[in-house]
């Protein structure tokens, strides 16, 4: 399955929707390139949204500590959503579930960003 991203603007919090399989930081490129652009503008406050990402291996992980750590160097937040079972496992085996802050839903992540 192909990874894919979606991103939207919920008021001052940017949504970013995976979708498929993360598995190769090669598959992130463009990603990684609209995340630049984002914070370029200045755009600090993320919720990635879990929800369709089928499964993520210890690349997908980098790929997210990678998108963390350069919104925080920015000053900016990430929290993560919508985790489906395997990747919550694959956080909590990682002890990353500390890293990062997690919602049960975009709904309820988008608050903690205020």
């Amino acid at each position: 399955m192909i990874f894919n991203h979606k991103i939207s603007q919920e008021l001052d919090v940017t949504v970013v929707k995976l979708f498929g399989e993360l598995i190769d930081k090669n598959q992130a490129n463009d990603l990684n390139s609209d995340m630049d652009n984002l914070l370029l503008e200045k755009k600090l406050k993320y919720v990635f949204d879990l929800g369709e990402l089928k499964y993520m291996n210890s690349s997908g992980l980098n790929t997210l500590i990678n998108l963390l750590s350069r919104a925080r160097k920015e000053g900016g937040e990430v929290i993560i959503a919508n985790v489906s079972k395997k990747v919550n496992e694959l956080l909590v085996i990682t002890k990353l579930n500390t890293l990062f802050t997690v919602c049960e839903s975009v709904e309820k992540a988008i608050p903690k960003l205020k």
